[in-house]
């Protein structure tokens, strides 16, 4: 009897479920615990920032990155000031042109002596293996991978025999250097968060911390690195023999789209302001709000979620609330929340991504169900475009063109009453509330809520579709172009089967997994 190619595929993958199951994680006895240093006051980064801090006692410092080189600028610039200690934590970093750059940064920071800890979410590490061994050979360096896959080059198999853990990831982002100066917010590290060379720019947002929140940020990456799902590299990945060709040697960034992104990057006004210590810095009061480590085991205390501590710091909102999120999909719940204040008097604009602009499309059919029902309460719905220019395009700008790239929004951020204002990681969908591990500042700033409601109302128009109620209940797109306001009765830019395909999958029960 012969067997057929499909039985031989499940047999395989059957073996392979099983050999992942039975191999498991490897025992965390012989890792080593540390701490961040926090007398890091003699640095020049703490020598530099300590009038600024003591001309406002109690408040920290805090400058928004919405421009993605800059954002670059601020990582890179930081790597180069430290001097005792780096902090890094992200979901996405990429094996591309700023990845590059930045992995030779931190090599350059441990050649000069500072202790770098590295944590990466193991979900999107392949094809890094090498480089993060490399990096955690050097005795100032130590790559710990968070939640890790046991299968390093076949990692969706390991979903078969793992799902409910696997499922779970850490969404946190953070850049820290001498516990005195923190970047957080949405950005991963990647070409398309940086405004580099690439066919998709992500509009994203972060903010640069100086201040007492820093040692937040330092004492909550603590409980991430010395946790029970942060796996030291060399335990899942095998050390290059000697005399191996060292990988980040190969790929070192000095091709020449890197070089003029760092001539475009060194010419930014934000780099001059930086260099200058004349960077201009709100000061408020910021609380730090994360997730504990544990969530992603599924043995977190309710009480610890980002969405109880968010509901604890924002109270019920009285006036006004303004979202943007890429990924959102209230569920009933929130959309009751929302439909509910709308339904009150109270002023409710949401941001978030059209069909054509979005990154993944079965959020969009999570979302689009809800648009209805938010819409009759009388909430404010707006749909990014997907084309916007390149890096510093003016406003209105509609991509395609040579010179420019798609766009899609990748900010999360919001405001309550034009009094706080929320930046950081969390989306606004089941995933970030229940799966993943989420974190970011409330920030209580009048201005910087103001701003951002102004932007929602005034600019935005300029960049979004926005999604409208017919009298026969169908829902119609409209689109500002200079002067002229033109109509979609079906959403823009987007084909047939692809409405179609995200019709059908709005009717799946996959809430959950968005």
């Amino acid at each position: 009897m012969t067997t057929s190619p499909l039985t031989s595929l499940l047999a395989a993958l059957l073996l392979a479920a099983t050999l992942s199951g039975c191999a498991g994680l490897p025992p965390l006895d012989g890792r080593t615990p540390s701490h961040y240093l926090a007398a890091t006051s003699a640095t020049r980064l703490g020598t530099a920032l300590a009038p600024l801090g003591a001309a406002h006692p109690g408040m920290s410092g805090l400058h928004s990155l919405a421009n993605g080189r800059d954002a670059f600028a601020a990582r890179a610039m930081l790597a180069n000031a430290a001097e005792r200690t780096l902090d890094i934590q992200y979901y996405i970093w990429r094996n591309d042109t700023t990845g590059i750059l930045l992995f030779n940064a931190l090599r350059a920071a441990a050649e000069r002596g500072v202790r770098v800890r590295l944590l990466l979410d193991d979900n999107n590490t392949r094809g890094l293996d090498a480089i993060l061994a490399a990096l955690d050979a050097d005795p100032n360096i130590e790559v710990r991978l968070f939640n890790p896959f046991v299968l390093r080059q076949h990692r969706a198999l390991g979903y078969l025999s793992d799902f409910s853990r696997l499922n779970r990831r850490m969404h946190n982002k953070s850049f820290t250097a001498d516990n005195a100066a923190t970047i957080i917010g949405g950005r991963n590290i990647g070409d398309e968060y940086f405004g580099a060379d690439g066919s998709l720019l992500f509009i994203d947002l972060d903010v640069m911390a100086v201040g007492p929140v820093v040692d937040a940020v330092s004492r909550d990456f603590d409980r991430y690195w010395n946790s029970r799902s942060a796996y030291p590299v060399g335990l899942l990945v095998q050390q290059a023999g000697a005399g191996a060709a060292d990988p980040l040697d190969a790929q070192a960034g000095q091709g020449g789209a890197a070089l003029a992104y760092v001539a475009a990057v060194r010419a930014s006004p934000f780099v001059e302001q930086l260099v200058a210590r004349t960077l201009p810095f709100e000061w408020a009061s910021a609380t730090l709000v994360s997730d504990d480590p544990d969530k992603v085991l599924g043995t977190e205390a309710p009480e610890t979620k980002v969405t109880y501590q968010l509901k604890r710091l924002l109270g019920d909102p009285s006036h006004t609330v303004d979202l943007v999120s890429p990924y959102f999909v209230p569920g009933k719940t929130w959309a009751d929340n929302f439909s509910a204040m709308a339904t009150r008097g109270m002023d409710v604009h949401i941001l978030t991504n059209s069909l054509e602009a979005t990154d993944v499309a079965a959020v969009h059919a999570g979302y689009a169900k809800w648009r209805k029902p938010l819409l009759q309460a009388g909430v404010t719905l707006y749909e990014f475009h997907r084309g916007v220019g390149g890096e510093g395009a003016p406003p209105g700008t509609k991509g395609g063109k040579l010179g420019s790239s798609a766009s899609s929004l990748h900010a999360k951020t919001f405001s309550v009453d034009r009094k706080r204002v929320f930046i950081g990681s969390f989306n606004f969908d089941p995933r970030s509330a229940d799966l993943n591990t989420e974190m970011g500042f409330v920030i209580d700033s009048p201005a910087m809520a103001a701003r951002m409601a102004t932007a929602l109302r005034e600019r935005v128009p300029a960049r979004a579709y926005r999604v409208r109620l017919a009298p026969d209940g169908a829902l119609y797109w409209t689109e500002r172009v200079g002067e002229t306001e033109i109509r979609h009765d079906t959403e823009p830019g987007t084909g047939f089967w692809k409405r179609a395909a995200v019709g059908l999958l709005s009717l799946l029960p996959i809430d959950w997994l968005l």
